[in-house]
């Protein structure tokens, strides 16, 4: 099992959807990351340059949600998945994109997809 930096329900307004009034008005989504890296020099260390800075994550990942338009959560799973391995020491991410208000005529808390990448894989 991989060491793993976690930040959950991120929060974020943003235009993703098919329907016009989804393209046309901010809805809220949240966004749940699992950060696969290893952690032993920074348990050692004590130094934020030795880990992954969650704060610039957790901005990543809003400014994707609020700057970027896209038709289905799939694709904004795999968007956030890219940045992320844009960090080095990133090995494997774990990815779930929520949109919290989805346009049904059903009473439906959410809906939502999951997605894990790892660099063996990609």
């Amino acid at each position: 099992m991989a060491d793993r930096i976690e930040l959950n329900k991120i929060q974020a307004l943003g235009r993703i959807g098919v329907l016009p009034e989804e393209k046309n008005r901010a809805q809220p989504f949240e966004v749940d990351l699992a950060i696969e890296t290893d952690l032993s020099v920074a348990g050692s260390s004590d130094d934020l340059d030795d880990t992954v800075n969650y704060g610039e994550v957790t901005e990543l990942v809003a400014g994707i949600i609020r700057n970027e338009s896209h038709q289905l959560l799939e694709k904004v799973a795999t968007r956030i998945a890219s940045e992320v391995f844009a960090i080095p020491a990133v090995t494997g991410v774990q990815i779930t994109v929520r949109k919290m208000r989805p346009p049904l005529p059903e009473f439906l808390e959410y809906s939502a997809v999951n997605i894990y990448r790892s660099k063996k894989s990609r």
